[in-house]
């Protein structure tokens, strides 16, 4: 269950009151009148399944809370109650299946951010990608999978896209516009750096044997960029965050970016060109499979019952 909070002015209490009693999978309302300082007003809670939550809030905004008051959303990890049972189980729906959307709106805003920690990140991963390859070692390759964290924005994009927002939108985009040239040109710095000192020396990229299927792409590329967004989209919304960590090992976006700059360094531009296509199809593959997922379980969402 989520546990929400509501904070109202006095005007509006009893419309709250009255629009979470409508919904039957709310529980646990409890009122603090005057109990609220920064903004004034009475502080209202209730426990709602996750079923009721894009309804309720829809219902509490209509209200003009997000100007005049608050709403906030808890996660409930442990309900002990026969009345949160109950309104579990009147809610149209089921949990496991239920999106609750501005949380993910939140979650992915989040996560979308250009930010120093986000170019960090993915320079990082970049780096780590560009060790792998040099090396021939999958094992690298597939840490530095695991480092990138490309999938914020691409998720956030899918979210922006189903619905409709623009701002999300264009903050998910910047951070891959924006992030992906600063780290593939910190990992050319790296490469040049490296080959300086005598730590990387390569001739050529196409004496490696075990990274090589970095930058071949084929039609199957497109298949798995799809298969692993829809399962990254699926546990994002159902918060199984332990199936994240086969998405990120499923799909060569990273390793993609740092492959096409080794071949840079050795001048291997076709290799280059087509590790950096790799990383686009990669790129649109996830987003497009995210876009599908919201899309079919926002359409069974508003599907009326019966």
């Amino acid at each position: 269950m989520l546990h929400l909070r509501v904070i109202a002015p006095d005007d509006l209490r009893d419309k709250v009151v009255e629009a979470l009693r409508r919904h039957p999978g709310v529980t646990h309302l409890v009122v603090h009148r005057g109990a609220a300082l920064d903004p004034p007003g009475d502080e209202i809670s209730a426990d709602i399944a996750r079923e009721s939550a894009n309804d309720v809030i829809d219902d509490l905004k209509a209200l003009d809370l997000r100007r005049r008051g608050a709403i906030t959303l808890d996660l409930v990890d442990t309900v002990v109650s026969n009345a949160a049972y109950r309104a579990e189980k009147e809610a149209d729906g089921d949990p496991g299946d239920a999106i609750v959307w501005e949380e993910l709106s939140a979650r992915t805003r989040e996560e979308s951010t250009l930010n120093v920690t986000f170019l960090l990140f993915l320079c990082l991963a970049c780096m780590i990608a560009a060790v792998g390859v040099v090396t021939d070692s999958p094992v690298t390759v597939v840490g530095a999978m695991v480092v990138g964290p490309e999938f914020g924005p691409l998720a956030a994009l899918a979210v922006a896209l189903v619905r409709r927002r623009l701002v999300l939108a264009r903050r998910a985009s910047i951070a891959l516009l924006v992030g992906f040239p600063v780290a593939m040109a910190a990992t050319a710095a790296f490469v040049l750096g490296g080959e300086a000192v005598g730590w990387i020396k390569l001739g050529s990229t196409r004496q490696l044997t075990d990274v090589d299927f970095i930058f071949q792409v084929g039609p199957l590329s497109f298949v798995v960029a799809l298969l692993a967004g829809a399962a990254g989209m699926l546990s994002l919304v159902s918060a199984k965050s332990a199936a994240l960590v086969g998405v990120f090992i499923s799909v060569t976006t990273v390793p993609a970016a740092g492959f096409a700059v080794v071949a840079a360094s050795v001048g291997e531009w076709d290799v280059a060109l087509e590790s950096a296509a790799q990383l686009v199809v990669n790129l649109v593959g996830i987003t497009l499979a995210g876009v599908l997922v919201l899309a079919v379980r926002r359409r069974h969402e508003t599907r009326p019952a019966g």
